[in-house]
């Protein structure tokens, strides 16, 4: 396993782009059990939740000229934590240049597909991400470089599949 200072700094290093693939129904974080309540209870986003560490992040790599974007697999109907990442998580990274794209398998299945989160940068640093069952992190590892080329044909399969999350939001939001 890698530390979290040595995940954090891949961010900061990658030169072209990041990519993630997303695939759990539910992530497990402290935003999630600040963010979740207030949201279902049809509350106003929380201030502390727009202002996540996580936006600078993508502020600072999109405004480089980086790109970082993910695929999020995911089954219709969606579960309410996922309608809660969707509205109020994704549409503020989008705000700092995320870009999002949704593979829902109920429409689309592909087989083939890896079935972990990693992210991938520059399409050579892959980082595999272990969750525990309830969805909450429990660290990540960087995988042999041999194994590059099976995660980017992984992303350029989800990516085919995939629909911008705009269009997808439109139709399910």
């Amino acid at each position: 396993m890698i530390s979290p200072d040595e995940f954090g700094k891949l961010f900061d290093n990658f030169e072209r782009e990041a990519f993630r693939l997303e695939t759990l129904d539910y992530y497990d974080a402290a935003g999630t059990r600040i963010g979740l309540p207030a949201f279902l209870a049809g509350e106003e986003e929380p201030e502390q939740f727009k202002k996540s560490p996580w936006v600078t992040t993508v502020g600072n790599a999109t405004k480089s000229g980086k790109r970082m974007y993910r695929v999020h697999v995911v089954t219709t109907p969606l579960t309410d934590y996922l309608r809660f990442e969707f509205a109020w998580g994704y549409h503020r990274n989008m705000a700092a240049g995320e870009e999002f794209f949704i593979l829902n398998l109920a429409e689309h299945p592909v087989p083939g597909l890896l079935d972990y989160d990693f992210w991938m940068f520059d399409e050579q640093t892959v980082v595999r991400m272990f969750y525990t069952p309830q969805g909450a992190f429990e660290g990540a590892e960087i995988m042999p470089e041999d194994k590059a080329s099976e995660h980017i044909r992984c992303r350029d399969l989800a990516m085919k599949h995939a629909e911008p999350f705009v269009s997808f939001w439109k139709r399910y939001g």
